[in-house]
C-alpha cells in the first residue's frame, strides 16, 4: 500500500522502517538459497567460494557435481555415454534411484492425501456436521505435533502392523510391503506416513475454497433434477478443483522434502532424495548435495508458481478480484 500524501513525518519514518525490516527478513530467508546455487557449480570439492569463483574465472565453475548425480553408483562412470550407459544410470545410479523412490512415494501419497483430505473438507464444510472444530483440530494436528513424535509413533505401530501372506491385503499391497508383510521398512509404510502429513494441507486449501462457494448453485442443480453424483462432478468439482490441486501440490512437496519419518520407517531399499542427502552429509560430504539442493529449489519454485496461478484462477471463478 502506497504512503498517503497527508502522512505525518512519524508515519513516513515508520513506513520506510517497515520496508527495510521486511527486506532484511526476506534477505535472511533467501540468503541460503543465494549461496547454495552458485556453490553447486564450484569446480573444486569445497563448500566455499574459491578465488577463481570470486574472480568470475570460467575455470572456477563446472558441472561436475551435477554429473556426479548420474555417475555415483554407476558401474562404468567414465564409459561412453551411449544407450547402454544411460540405461545403467536409470537402473544403478544412487541419486537416480533416490529420485525415483521420492517421485513414486510422493505421487501415491499425494493421491491418497488428496482423496481423503477432499472428502474430509467436504464434510467439515457442512454446517450440520457435529463437532466440526474438534474434528478439524484432530485432522490438522500433524501440522502442529512435532514430526519426530509422529515418526516415533508410526515406527512402533508399523513394527506390529503386519498381514498374513495368504490374506487379501498381502495380495493387493504385497508389492509395497516388506518381505515379512509388514508396513515397517516398506514403500507402503512411507506412503501412508507421508499421506498423513499431507492431508492437513489438502483440508485447509479445500476448506478455504469451499468457504467462498455459492451453495445456491447446488440447490439450482438439484431443482433441475440432477442427482448428488451429478451435482458434485458437474457443479462442485469444477469450482473447487483449483483448491484441490493446490492442496495436492503442497502434499507432494511435503512428501518430497520429508526426511524424519523416512529415517524411522524406511529400510535400505527406500532411499529418498532427502534421506540420501542426509546420508551424504553424515557419511561422505560431497558438493553433489548442493547440486541436488539447487534442483529441488527450482522444482519448488515451479510448484509454488503453479499454486499461485491456481489461486488466482480460483479467485476469478469465485468472483474475487485483487487490488
Amino acid at each position: 500500500m502506497a504512503l498517503p500524501t497527508y502522512a505525518s513525518p512519524l508515519e513516513r519514518i515508520w513506513y520506510y522502517t517497515y520496508i527495510v525490516i521486511c527486506a532484511l527478513v526476506f534477505l535472511f530467508l533467501i540468503a541460503p538459497i543465494l549461496i547454495v546455487i552458485p556453490l553447486s557449480f564450484n569446480a573444486e570439492p569445497y563448500f566455499t567460494f574459491t578465488p577463481k569463483m570470486l574472480a568470475f574465472d570460467p575455470a572456477g565453475y563446472s558441472l561436475r557435481w551435477y554429473d556426479t548425480l548420474l555417475t555415483l553408483g554407476h558401474p562404468d562412470e567414465g564409459g561412453v555415454r551411449d544407450s547402454v550407459w544411460w540405461s545403467a544410470v536409470w537402473e544403478r545410479s544412487t541419486w537416480v534411484q533416490a529420485a525415483k523412490n521420492s517421485f513414486w512415494v510422493g505421487l501415491w501419497a499425494t493421491i491418497l492425501a488428496t482423496v481423503l483430505g477432499t472428502i474430509a473438507a467436504l464434510g467439515l464444510s457442512r454446517p450440520e456436521m457435529p463437532y466440526r472444530r474438534l474434528i478439524m483440530a484432530l485432522l490438522i494436528s500433524p501440522m502442529i505435533v512435532p514430526i519426530i513424535i509422529i515418526a516415533v509413533g508410526m515406527s512402533f505401530f508399523y513394527a506390529k502392523a503386519c498381514v498374513a501372506p495368504e490374506s487379501g491385503m498381502a495380495l493387493i499391497f504385497g508389492w509395497a510391503l516388506s518381505e515379512k508383510g509388514c508396513l515397517a521398512n516398506s514403500h507402503l509404510g512411507i506412503i501412508v506416513a507421508h499421506a498423513v502429513l499431507g492431508i492437513p494441507f489438502v483440508i485447509i486449501t479445500v476448506t478455504a475454497t469451499l468457504s467462498g462457494f455459492d451453495q445456491s448453485l447446488i440447490r439450482a442443480a438439484q431443482s433441475l433434477g440432477a442427482n448428488p453424483r451429478k451435482v458434485f462432478f458437474s457443479v462442485v468439482m469444477p469450482l473447487i478443483l483449483p483448491g484441490i490441486i493446490s492442496g495436492a501440490l503442497f502434499a507432494f512437496v511435503t512428501s518430497f522434502d520429508e526426511v524424519v519419518a523416512v529415517l524411522f520407517i524406511a529400510g535400505p531399499d527406500q532411499q529418498t532424495i532427502p534421506r540420501q542427502m542426509f546420508n551424504g552429509i553424515r557419511e561422505a560430504i560431497s558438493p553433489a548435495i548442493l547440486a541436488v539442493a539447487t534442483i529441488l529449489v527450482v522444482v519448488s519454485v515451479l510448484l509454488l508458481a503453479t499454486v499461485e496461478l491456481l489461486r488466482r484462477r480460483s479467485d476469478r471463478l469465485r468472483g474475487v478480484t485483487g487490488h
